[in-house]
């Protein structure tokens, strides 16, 4: 069920729609860089990641998002995208939504451009909801989650219809001087994920763009993103095992060569402390005291170092001259590609706070 309670944030008020075919038009256009509603907010592209953050701690958000929603978002590796702002997007629409992209759906697979599915389905059901709670500031609007339910020609006809896609677009400790700069009729929810055939990606995405001016790009995760969850997944091993660090590299060579390399997770937790630890001592006597409830960025540059270092001694192979493709740990892994899972919703804010910040900083405004 649809609750009318959720939030829009405050920088979002009802102003005149426009028609779609401008909307779609001026949607293009900032997605080339050209003039748009947007032309005058900060441009973010000249930015880079956070080069410190704080160190994740186990947090239970189920006191403030159900369990029943939370496991929709978990165990499944979503395939992540950037979404500009959103023109007149709102939370207490959810259910006229629903009625538009199910109607929007239908039209495009009458036309053949909603047909790759696995097998001829008789109709298409959509829901939005919002996973309340979801959120880390007042500027951050609710989660949105999206699913397409579908039954095929050959169920019977008491067989109830099957989730065939699954979506959602979030905005977790967002950039603030970012989001409230936006006009008021804009909302900010730059992370998309999907999970579902990639026809009916597409065709939500056109829905997406159409209705509310916006565009969409992918969302690759780059190798100083997987660093750092490299480092953050590691720093959560005492207060949730972590089971084992597991790395996929790619080598330069002719063929390229594929490296797999897994660590223990006690030996990699002890590494990352260590590592911590002599950047503590370094800074002593500085005129700034490390706070031990910050990571920055040249402690995760060191643990992967370390870990290069490491390999090379047992294999005479050296990493540094190839990139990082994947990680992944008890907690969730991460693919170069923009592909993500999340396994224990504990760390589950750490990881999103992390690709918000990497779908801001990747869109062209």
């Amino acid at each position: 069920m649809v609750s009318s309670v959720a939030r829009t944030p405050l920088n979002s008020v009802v102003v005149q729609r426009r028609s779609k075919n401008k909307s779609y038009r001026q949607s293009y256009r900032s997605c080339l860089g050209a003039a748009s509603r947007l032309c005058f907010t900060p441009g973010l592209t000249a930015r880079r990641l956070n080069a410190s953050r704080r160190a994740p701690k186990s947090r239970d958000i189920t006191e403030k998002v159900s369990p029943e929603q939370l496991a929709l978002l978990m165990k499944t590796e979503w395939q992540l995208s950037y979404i500009t702002p959103l023109y007149q997007f709102r939370h207490t629409q959810l259910r006229s939504y629903s009625r538009q992209l199910s109607a929007f759906i239908a039209a495009e697979k009458q036309q053949g451009l909603a047909m790759e599915v696995e097998g001829p389905q008789s109709s298409f059901r959509v829901s939005f909801s919002v996973v309340q709670g979801m959120v880390e500031t007042d500027d951050d609007a609710e989660t949105v989650f999206i699913q397409i339910h579908s039954k095929s020609l050959f169920d019977r006809q008491d067989e109830p219809q099957r989730s065939v896609w699954r979506g959602w677009l979030s905005c977790i400790n967002g950039n603030p001087d970012y989001l409230r700069s936006l006009p008021k009729d804009f909302i900010c929810l730059p992370l998309f994920g999907s999970s579902g055939a990639e026809g009916l990606t597409c065709v939500v995405k056109s829905w997406f763009q159409q209705t509310f001016d916006c565009c969409f790009g992918p969302l690759e995760i780059s190798n100083t993103s997987l660093q750092w969850l490299l480092a953050l997944w590691t720093h959560c091993h005492m207060e949730s095992s972590i089971q084992h660090l597991k790395m996929n590299w790619t080598v330069p060579v002719v063929p390229p060569l594929q490296v797999t390399y897994t660590v223990n997770p006690q030996d990699a937790w002890e590494l990352w402390s260590s590592v911590r630890k002599d950047h503590q001592e370094e800074n002593e006597g500085g005129e700034e005291v490390k706070d031990e409830s910050i990571v920055d960025i040249d402690e995760v540059m060191r643990f992967t170092q370390a870990l290069k270092s490491h390999f090379y001694r047992h294999f005479r192979l050296d990493l540094s001259a190839g990139s990082l493709n994947q990680v992944s740990t008890a907690l969730g892994s991460a693919k170069c590609s923009g592909r993500i899972k999340i396994s224990n919703s504990k760390y589950m804010i750490t990881t999103l706070t992390l690709l918000t910040e990497c779908a801001l900083l990747k869109m062209p405004i």
